[in-house]
Formats: C-alpha cells, sequence, structure tokens
C-alpha cells in the first residue's frame, strides 16, 4: 500500500539520511511521515520505482568525499525518479555513550569507518590508546554504546536521541566544513510539488562516440549560454572499457530560457540528455 507521506531513507534510524528525510518531511507540510527503512540507496530507489513510498532521500555529494557514485550510477542507468529537491546536512559527529558512562570507563570507540576516519585527530587526543570497531553505521554505533557503558560510539544527536545514548562531546570531527548534500526522489508528476527562489538542474549526458574535443563541446554550449557549472562528473558507461558519459550540475531551473537553449543545442549533438531534476534548493 502506497502512503503518500512515506519516505524511504538509509537506516537504520538516526542516520544523517534519517535527519534529511525528516528536514524534507518538514518542507513538504508531513507532520508524521511514515518512514522506511533501507539497507542500501539501490534500496531506496526500488522503494519508490516500485511504489512502495512515494518519495526517497539519497546521498547526493559530501564536500570531503565528492559525489555518491551508487546515486549517480542508478539515476544513470537503474531509475526512472528524478530529484524534486535538496538538503545540505551539516555532518556534526558527536562522542556519544551509555548514559551513565564518562570518558575515563571507554575502552573502545565504535563507527562507521568514515566517521572513525572522520574525527581520528579527536581520538588520538582525547581517547589516546583506545581501539576502535568499524560498524554498519553511525547510528549503529550509539545502539552499541547505549548498551555498553565500555564502548563510545560516533554518531549524530539524532542517533543518541533515539538509541538512548548520551552525547559526551559534541562536533568532534576534524574538519568543521564536513557537508553532505541530499536529494529527496519522486516521479516526475511531483516535480513542482517544492517551490523555490534558487534552482538547480542535474544532468546525464551520453555521448554519440568517445572522440577528441567531445567533453570541449559540451562545456561550450553551457558558456554561451552564460549558465554556471555547479559539478561536473565522469562515469563509465558500464558498456565497454573507456566509453564514459557525464553528470552535470547548474545553476537555473529548465524553465529558464538559457538553460533551455543550452539543452536543445546539447540534445543535436548528443546520443541522450536525461534531465535527472530540476529542483530548488535552500
Amino acid at each position: 500500500m502506497l502512503f503518500d507521506d512515506s519516505i524511504a531513507f538509509l537506516g537504520p534510524a538516526g542516520t544523517y539520511s534519517n535527519e534529511a528525510a525528516l528536514r524534507f518531511a518538514a518542507r513538504l507540510g508531513i507532520a508524521e511521515p511514515h518512514l522506511v527503512e533501507c539497507t542500501s540507496f539501490d534500496e531506496v530507489f526500488d522503494c519508490v520505482d516500485g511504489g512502495v513510498t512515494r518519495f526517497g532521500v539519497v546521498g547526493k555529494e559530501n564536500s570531503l568525499e565528492g559525489p555518491v557514485t551508487a546515486t549517480l550510477d542508478n539515476f544513470a542507468f537503474r531509475t526512472d525518479a528524478v530529484i524534486l529537491a535538496e538538503e545540505v546536512i551539516n555532518v556534526s559527529h558527536c562522542l556519544v555513550a551509555h548514559p551513565e558512562a564518562d570518558l575515563d570507563a571507554i575502552v573502545r570507540v565504535a563507527s562507521h569507518p568514515q566517521g572513525i576516519a572522520q574525527c581520528r585527530r579527536f581520538l588520538a587526543t582525547e581517547l589516546p590508546g583506545r581501539t576502535t570497531l568499524a560498524v554498519s553505521s553511525t547510528a549503529e554505533s550509539a545502539r552499541l554504546a547505549a548498551a555498553d557503558p565500555t564502548c563510545a560510539g560516533i554518531s549524530n544527536a539524532l542517533a543518541a536521541e533515539i538509541h538512548g545514548a548520551r552525547v559526551l562531546r559534541r562536533a568532534i570531527q576534524d574538519n568543521p566544513e564536513n557537508q553532505t548534500a541530499f536529494a529527496l526522489v519522486g516521479r516526475l508528476a511531483d516535480a513542482e510539488l517544492l517551490t523555490g527562489e534558487r534552482h538547480k538542474t542535474s544532468l546525464a549526458l551520453f555521448l554519440r562516440a568517445d572522440k577528441p574535443g567531445a567533453l570541449q563541446m559540451i562545456l561550450s554550449e553551457f558558456t554561451y549560454a552564460g549558465i554556471n557549472l555547479t559539478m561536473l562528473q565522469s562515469r563509465p558507461t558500464k558498456r565497454q572499457l573507456g566509453d564514459y558519459m557525464f553528470f552535470v550540475e547548474l545553476a537555473g531551473s529548465i524553465h529558464d530560457i538559457d538553460v533551455q537553449t543550452a539543452l536543445e543545442c546539447l540534445r543535436l549533438k548528443l546520443r541522450d540528455v536525461k534531465v535527472l531534476g530540476s529542483y530548488p534548493i535552500e
């Protein structure tokens, strides 16, 4: 049964994807969203494409790690879903623990490998000599920490609240500028559901053939139209070695005349121009 307020996200409860899903729900005016936990971004897309949920939340890009390739590949090769909106989440890691534990009682620290890697300076200075344990998610580390006074976790504050852990330290990440952009995905019929003053458009561009100057030809169309590109990423087409396509994000809406002109020119020169979404950004 499809709920109009249903949103699929990468679980378990308390992940940054969960946080993004709650923010999107607020923007949609959904007070109590029907949240569906998934084990991968592939499963999130499957929920939307299969009609299990109306919406899905997937990671688009991290300021430290770059674009999320699993999301890009789904847009290029698997899904008919489109991006309806974007939400940028500040990745603020917390050291969380059992409600009665203190820092001296901690003998190991659990988290997702990226969470551990992003807090190495804090661990080295505040918890020297403690062992680390890699788990499936930052939210899972909060669940473990809440049950074991000797084990701390690295997660967000939402996961600590959900799983009953106590926040010992906040903002322990080495890089304070760590952010992740999440996309709300859904059906094309819902493309105008959210509005805003500023828009971004995401495209997947497929070449007719790999030849010298192909990328320059693509870029020149945007240059002539005076369009600012905010992201450019090449990915293999999975057909043969050396065969690539390009993901592009640009400032503007497909309803803008300059964007329409650039797309019309590109469609004459490329094998396919797939609009992944034209959506408001905050």
